[in-house]
């Protein structure tokens, strides 16, 4: 883990910045998306202040920008009140994987309320605009489909997946009652699942899992039958829609959906995985976790109005990126195993009907 630094503050206890530009501070800068918005941040000549405390984000991630002058790191919990001066904030600090938020539940509800909390005050007495980058798991297992942002939800509040769903659902309601109460412009982004280069390999998130069992000439895990429906964005089209969503009227809250309206199954997503990236991997299946979505797919016709924004990145463009870059994280895959490889009793009788 980085050490970091502690910036000198002045009388006041504010961390002074020069306010030559645009002053971004990003939470969970060191995570997947983070850094992404970060370079992209610093290209358009804002001066960035990245905020991780690595529980997740990855040094690895952000060392390139360690030298650009219009870059700070703050090495600290997001959970810790946060003095700064800033014009700016988007919050994505949270564990978004349940691999990493079922490691400590009780600290993921603790980054989505408090963490939340401490920004919107920091934002109150700066001045700033807050984007919070909220998921689509507040539709949790949605019947309603595809989710519109008027759909309240299909949450299990004592699931093993609560600590992330219930988080985000209540600092959506922090946001909006700090705004009501204090006239705060602030901003809530429902993003659904994101992919591209910098996932970290062993994050637990479908993309990644696929990507590095295939190109290790691992059997490819799918949960449950398969027949389960995502829909996958790609990592420069969110970074697109977020900064234009920050950059619209105060007026403009939200909740708005980000996300690709292509829905798949899972399954096809295996085999798309498989074909792209010449794997002869199997396929091997295990029971479905608990309160996994049977499917999940954003309506986006208000960020199509409002931002002017759609997804230009198509699936097997966004793989092909995405794969090239896991081939980088992984051992040479050993003798392929053949395919495919028989699944559980459950699995193959569900297969059946497929």
């Amino acid at each position: 883990m980085p050490t970091g630094f502690e910036t000198p503050t002045d009388s006041t206890g504010i961390i002074p910045l020069k306010h030559t530009a645009i002053r971004s501070l990003v939470t969970g800068g060191a995570g997947f998306i983070g850094t992404h918005l970060c370079e992209a941040l610093l290209a358009r000549g804002h001066q960035v202040i990245c905020l991780d405390n690595f529980s997740t984000g990855r040094e690895s991630n952000i060392a390139h920008l360690r030298g650009d002058p219009a870059f700070t790191l703050l090495c600290r919990d997001v959970t810790q009140a946060l003095q700064i001066e800033v014009d700016e904030i988007y919050n994505l600090a949270c564990p978004a994987s349940p691999a990493h938020y079922a490691r400590d539940p009780v600290q993921t509800v603790k980054t989505s309320v408090l963490g939340t909390l401490n920004l919107l005050e920091l934002a109150r007495s700066t001045g700033a605009r807050l984007l919070q980058t909220s998921t689509s798991e507040v539709y949790g297992d949605p019947i309603m489909h595809p989710q519109t942002e008027d759909y309240w939800g299909h949450v299990n509040p004592i699931g093993p997946r609560a600590c992330y769903d219930e988080g985000k659902r209540c600092a959506e309601t922090l946001i909006f009652d700090f705004r009501r109460l204090h006239g705060l412009p602030v901003k809530v982004a429902r993003l659904f699942n994101v992919y591209g280069p910098g996932m970290s390999p062993g994050d637990g998130r479908v993309v990644s899992n696929f990507a590095m069992q295939a190109l290790s000439g691992e059997p490819v895990t799918i949960y449950g039958d398969g027949r389960q429906t995502r829909s996958f964005c790609f990592v420069s089209d969110m970074i697109r829609a977020l900064i234009a969503f920050m950059a619209t009227p105060p007026e403009v809250t939200g909740p708005l959906n980000l996300g690709n309206p292509a829905e798949m199954r899972v399954l096809d997503l295996a085999e798309t995985v498989l074909r792209l990236s010449g794997s002869r991997s199997g396929l091997a299946f295990r029971p479905l976790p608990c309160d996994d979505p049977v499917q999940r797919r954003p309506d986006i016709t208000r960020a199509r109005r409002l931002l002017g924004w759609a997804p230009a990145v198509g699936l097997e463009e966004g793989l092909r990126a995405t794969l090239a870059y896991f081939a980088g994280q992984c051992e040479p895959a050993p003798i392929p195993a053949l395919r495919p490889l028989a699944p559980d009793p459950v699995a193959a009788e569900a297969l059946r009907a497929i």
